[in-house]
């Protein structure tokens, strides 16, 4: 048995002594669902705690034990978990008068469109909201390939932009393939053909393909702050570049702001760049802890109607079900206003968090002999980051692009994925990807009981590991 197989039982074996009501619980689970869970990603080895309350930076297990927690809703929760400006707005919220589902439209929908709007700052730029940021990023690749009548679409390895199938190629590194395998069974191959896939931040490689393949592409697609690919904020000449060669070709260029929007700043990251995309995809926080996420571009293309060869097609863009919830858009409303409103006061503080956290982490394992790299750092463009990753290089790496942050022979992806977690939530920590997204709600103590909680393992695995 390896070291680090050793060091997996050990660390199980202290994790199953604190959540053991978390195991049976799980065990009753994994009875009437699918591995016990509904969303793969929560379903970590040995088995998730069950969550009973969570509030700012805690979450509480049925067990009884606190974690600080960088997961967040999925970095939807930018203010903590049910931070106290919504539970005051709901608290006195008439539930007969709209927080159940009617079916029907509502002023709410209409302040939230208009602030969000007006924080991206473009003339005759509409929106659409839906339910997921899947649905938003599979509605915007649909207009653009009607508005051009092509089919191919160009989207970055690593990017991960939801379970569309337009979009499910070269999320997940394979050492032979690199980003260029399908990720689901079930998907047609002629999907999967019209998916071209690019480097981050690679201009040449950009170029390249573009010049071979421009004049077919429907849309290039990708964050422009990368999120689960690596938490790399895109140089501002990449940015530059795409929204040239797009324009140049007459591809539709898309942000996936999902993660990125509202994040670094009251409107998208795109704003920090100074470049303007033809549609954005926006999700998570824009809810306010609710199921919403959106459309926004230009207004031509949301039409969704597209000349063609004297008939016009129209790209399917309806909405769904539960689309503007009227209590979601409450909530979404809401949570934008307060951060347009405190923008001076909680982005700083957000990314001087971020900074803080980064550096004293790779400073706590540098300690230990153990070279650790956090991305998430902001740029030229970018001021500041209150997210972050950490990553065990193997040898000198230069972390540009996902294909750094995900290819075994440049970096110790298990270490990361599976010995730090698990290590960080016997310390009561819980990460996700080594590391997550900084709520206004984690203030300095818990930023160093962060750092104490990383500074532990860092201990433990200089004497198990590399001793």
């Amino acid at each position: 048995m390896d070291r680090i197989e050793t060091l997996l039982r050990a660390l199980e074996a202290k994790y199953k002594k604190k959540t053991k009501t978390s195991l049976a619980l799980h065990r009753r689970a994994e009875q009437v669902m699918v591995q016990g869970g509904s969303h793969t990603l929560r379903l970590w080895r040995p088995y998730p705690f069950i969550m009973a309350e969570a509030h700012g930076p805690y979450v509480y297990d049925v067990d009884g034990n606190a974690y600080i927690d960088y997961w967040q809703g999925h970095y939807a929760n930018i203010l903590g978990h049910n931070p106290a400006v919504l539970k005051k707005e709901f608290a006195a919220y008439d539930p007969e008068h709209g927080s159940l589902h009617t079916g029907f439209e509502g002023e709410s929908q209409i302040r939230l469109a208009e602030i969000l709007l007006r924080q991206l700052g473009y003339p005759d730029y509409k929106i659409r909201f839906t339910t997921s940021g899947t649905l938003a990023t599979m509605s915007a690749v649909m207009l653009a390939q009607a508005v051009t009548g092509r089919e191919k679409i160009l989207k970055i390895g690593g990017g991960w932009h939801g379970a569309s199938p337009y979009l499910l190629k070269g999320v997940k590194y394979d050492p032979v393939r690199g980003f260029t395998q399908a990720e689901s069974a079930g998907l047609p191959k002629s999907f999967l053909r019209n998916i071209l896939v690019t480097r981050f931040n690679d201009e040449q490689d950009l170029e390249r393909t573009l010049f071979r393949h421009g004049s077919e592409v429907a849309c290039l697609i990708l964050e422009p702050f990368l999120g689960v690919g690596g938490f790399l904020p895109a140089t501002r000449d990449y940015l530059t570049l795409a929204r040239a060669l797009t324009e140049k070709y007459g591809i539709i260029l898309i942000f996936d702001e999902i993660i990125s929007g509202f994040r670094f700043g009251p409107s998208g990251v795109q704003t920090l760049y100074g470049v303007e995309p033809d549609l954005t995809a926006f999700g998570k926080l824009i809810g306010g802890g609710h199921a919403v996420s959106a459309v926004a571009g230009k207004a031509r293309i949301l039409s969704g109607n597209a000349a063609k060869k004297g008939r016009s097609t129209r790209a399917l863009f309806e909405g769904g079900t539960f689309s503007a919830h009227p209590q979601y858009m409450r909530a979404g409303y809401v949570m934008l206003r307060h951060l347009v409103k405190n923008a001076s006061a909680i982005y700083p503080k957000l990314a001087r968090s971020g900074d803080l956290l980064r550096t004293k982490i790779e400073s706590v394992f540098r300690s230990e002999g153990i070279e650790a790299v956090c991305t998430g750092y902001g740029n030229g463009a970018v001021p500041g980051s209150s997210l972050y990753m950490v990553n065990f290089p193997l040898g000198k790496v230069r972390y540009g692009s996902a294909d750094d942050i995900w290819n075994p022979a440049l970096s110790n992806v298990r270490l990361k994925e599976e010995i730090l977690k698990l290590a960080l939530l016997t310390e009561g920590v819980h990460v996700v990807h080594g590391g997550g997204a900084i709520s206004a709600a984690h203030d300095d103590r818990v930023i160093e009981r962060t750092v104490a909680a990383y500074g532990e393992t860092a201990g433990l695995f200089k004497k198990v590991l590399f001793a």
